[in-house]
């Protein structure tokens, strides 16, 4: 193994777990065995079979990296993804319910939690976590769901943690991060419009709980506020809270699919998959340049930071729904 602490090993990094994932995800997308493929429904915004788990090779790419540049992370990190991913490629293929899926989740966060926070911060802070992280692990499962959208906000969101990492001196933290990012560039250029893989249960959920855990990581080593990981996926958390309280108030079964996202709305309406994911990358790509910028600033300005933003999704939560036009189907 190669153990370098100097700002080449984090490009290194970035460039190897891109290489793997890149090259893995071309064998996955010539595979397109039926048992790995995702056929549309009347839910779904694709209208050909795709390869739905991309995710494989995105974090083998990521793992990859990880182990040859002996990254420095906690034991219960390793163990998350390996068990996330473990549970998530069998619900890939073969359809785990819900509830099963669900309690593996909430064991696997709940002894993360523990391990990360227990003895510094105390039970509030492991029960309030854990719901947080279970919750951010599965929206990023409920956003993958239009080309290039999840990767492009993962290597965004994990690219702004990378880059606060190097400003703030740690460059172990910000290899971790961006080989993540490397890797998801990689699954990118196969999923962006037209997507030829999907990310997966497999990909998403453990991207989703690395995404919580790595700003939990950030903020116990004193490299952010808690604000700072908030905004960096402020886009996909306003998206998929908003769109499953508005399900729970209906008294709608919110563990079944569905097309009523913002993202979904706007793919039907007209924009497509390849504008809906650039307008996507721009707002995460402000949101994440907001979060760095403040991550300096005192408590008070990120917190005013955090409502403006969540003024902005409101606007435009609102502009969809009272000016969304009549479906004018998949793109």
């Amino acid at each position: 193994m190669i153990l370098v602490d100097s700002p080449l090993s984090v490009v290194a990094a970035a460039l190897l777990a891109f290489c793997v994932s890149y090259c893995f995800i071309i064998w996955i997308v010539n595979w397109k065995t039926a048992v790995v493929l995702d056929y549309p429904n009347s839910r779904s915004l694709h209208t050909d079979p795709v390869p739905r788990v991309g995710g494989v090779g995105l974090l083998f790419g990521v793992v990859s990296a990880w182990l040859v540049f002996s990254a420095n992370l906690p034991v219960f990190v390793w163990l998350g993804v390996s068990v996330l991913a473990g549970v998530s490629i069998v619900d890939d293929i073969w359809e785990v319910p819900v509830g099963y899926r669900l309690t593996v989740h909430l064991f696997v966060v709940l002894g993360s939690c523990i391990w990360l926070l227990l003895d510094t911060q105390g039970w509030l802070y492991v029960i309030f976590s854990t719901l947080i992280v279970v919750w951010i692990s599965n929206l990023f499962n409920f956003m993958d769901g239009s080309d290039g959208l999840a990767g492009g906000m993962i290597l965004i969101g994990f690219g702004c943690y990378g880059l606060v990492a190097i400003l703030s001196g740690d460059t172990g933290f910000a290899l971790v991060n961006f080989s993540i990012a490397g890797a998801s560039l990689g699954f990118l250029f196969h999923n962006f419009y037209p997507a030829r893989v999907f990310l997966g249960d497999v990909g998403a959920v453990p991207l989703g709980y690395l995404a919580a855990v790595m700003g939990l990581l950030g903020w116990i080593n004193g490299l952010w506020s808690l604000w700072v990981p908030l905004l960096i996926f402020s886009p996909f958390i306003a998206d998929a809270t908003v769109t499953l309280l508005k399900r729970l108030l209906r008294g709608e079964k919110i563990w079944l699919a569905h097309c009523e996202h913002y993202y979904q709305r706007m793919v039907r309406s007209g924009l497509g998959h390849k504008r809906t994911a650039l307008f996507g990358y721009s707002l995460m790509l402000v949101s994440g340049a907001s979060a760095i910028w403040v991550n300096e600033r005192e408590i008070i300005i990120q917190f005013i930071m955090v409502v403006i933003w969540g003024l902005v999704y409101l606007g435009l939560m609102l502009m969809a729904d009272f000016g969304e036009r009549p479906d004018s189907g998949k793109r």
